[in-house]
């Protein structure tokens, strides 16, 4: 097998590794209704899925940031209460792709605005958490513009690198144009996948495109 060009992967989690539309629309649902708004559009389901609840709060249901706060922190509540891996799916193909990367000693991190809790109950909960070398998602209470994209991928390398690893040649894994722009921040070329949730212009300016994991793992690996 050729030699990876890359040092070391990252990947974005809700979209690339992890499918939770099943489990969103019904909470969404119910934060809706507690503030006395119609349904949100199921039809418009993938646009709040990658981009920070705090920021869909607010453009999409027309928030102002102090109530953008409180519904994300409802929000939460009622995902807590679920449980963080409830109605999660792992896309099929991806685990593969990881546990390949795994064994051919490149380390992976995720890079994730999903609250770091959620975004380890659902690696543990699937049995893939031994894959990564670090953990980067958006901290615990903190819902505002320094935890989007650009922030979890520094915190990302820097997890990395205190943890020993060649952060060099790193590449960003993701679904939403959130991904290619926090990783352009980072100087970070950016592989967009066809399964998640963008729009296919979302991937306009990536530096790669993979239309499903086996295309994915020949971009990595050769």
């Amino acid at each position: 097998m050729p030699e990876s060009p890359y040092s070391c992967i990252l990947w974005d989690v809700d979209g690339t590794i992890a499918d939770a539309s099943a489990g969103i629309l019904p909470r969404l649902r119910q934060v809706f209704a507690s503030y006395g708004l119609p349904d949100p559009d199921a039809a418009e389901l993938s646009l709040w899925i990658g981009p920070p609840m705090y920021e869909s709060f607010q453009l999409r249901a027309g928030m102002d940031e102090q109530r953008a706060h409180e519904a994300v922190s409802r929000y939460r509540e009622l995902a807590a209460a679920d449980g963080y891996a409830a109605s999660v799916d792992i896309y099929p193909g991806v685990p593969e792709v990881l546990r390949a990367v795994q064994d051919a000693g490149i380390a992976q991190s995720t890079a994730s605005t999903k609250p770091e809790n959620q975004v380890r109950a659902i690696l543990e909960h699937h049995g893939l958490i031994d894959a990564f070398a670090a953990i980067s998602g958006a901290r615990p209470g903190i819902e505002g513009r320094s935890d989007g994209k650009s922030f979890v991928v520094g915190q990302a390398l820097e997890r990395l690198r205190a943890a020993g690893v060649d952060t060099s040649r790193p590449l960003l894994i993701g679904d939403r144009h959130h991904d290619v722009e926090g990783g352009a921040e980072h100087g970070i070329p950016v592989v967009f996948v066809d399964w998640g949730f963008g729009e296919p212009a979302e991937a306009d300016a990536a530096a790669f495109r993979a239309s499903d994991p086996v295309a994915l793992r020949s971009l990595l690996l050769g």
